[in-house]
């Protein structure tokens, strides 16, 4: 017997776990090519689609049998990939300014070092970064290139690139996960 999606969003709206994976399974690769055309970044679709899916069980409860369910789905996709590049317009905006008056916009002398600090110290872990993978990092993240494009500049496939670059930022993470400012610090670093 087929179910159909009004059955199982009236479903997830109670809860059912078997429901949600069925929906999305439904989905979430639909949301994925969506979230690719705009966002060019396999890694930020990724997480574009269980953002979206947290969303709708952390509402699925006010789910409405007659709306449309993927209108809704895609309307927060779209909401979420709107807020993403607000988000990395401000932080670049934010790192300009910085880079360009030397100081950090509304902290204290100790806090404007202790990022300069941060700053060096992700640079010394990317130069100790194999001399592909350094690569790859520096011309998706810094460049601003897309991985088929870095893929094919480096002779790498794209999944190599996007490898490498998730690599580098876990490596920045667990180094720097004792820093107060390093969360600042990615954002503000791998997000434009």
């Amino acid at each position: 017997m087929t179910v159909t999606e009004t059955e199982l969003v009236e479903r997830l709206k109670k809860g059912d776990l078997e429901a949600f994976d069925m929906i999305y399974d439904m989905y979430a690769g639909r949301l994925y090519a969506f979230s690719m055309k705009y966002l060019k970044s396999a890694e930020e679709a990724e997480e574009l689609v269980q953002c979206v899916f947290m969303k709708v069980w952390e509402n699925h409860k006010r789910l409405d049998r007659n709306l449309s369910f993927k209108s809704f789905l895609f309307t927060i996709a779209y909401n979420e990939i709107c807020r993403f590049f607000r988000r990395k317009s401000y932080l670049k905006k934010y790192i300009d300014e910085t880079l360009l008056t030397g100081k950090l916009s509304d902290t204290t002398p100790e806090e404007g070092t202790e990022f300069q600090s941060l700053l060096a110290e992700v640079e010394k872990i990317i130069a100790g970064l194999p001399e592909t993978q350094r690569k790859a990092f520096y011309m998706c993240k810094i460049d601003g290139k897309h991985s088929k494009e870095v893929a094919a500049g480096l002779g790498l496939s794209p999944g190599t690139v996007d490898n490498y670059v998730s690599a580098t930022i876990r490596i920045i993470r667990s180094r720097l996960a004792h820093e107060n400012l390093s969360v600042i610090l990615f954002a503000a670093l791998f997000l434009f």
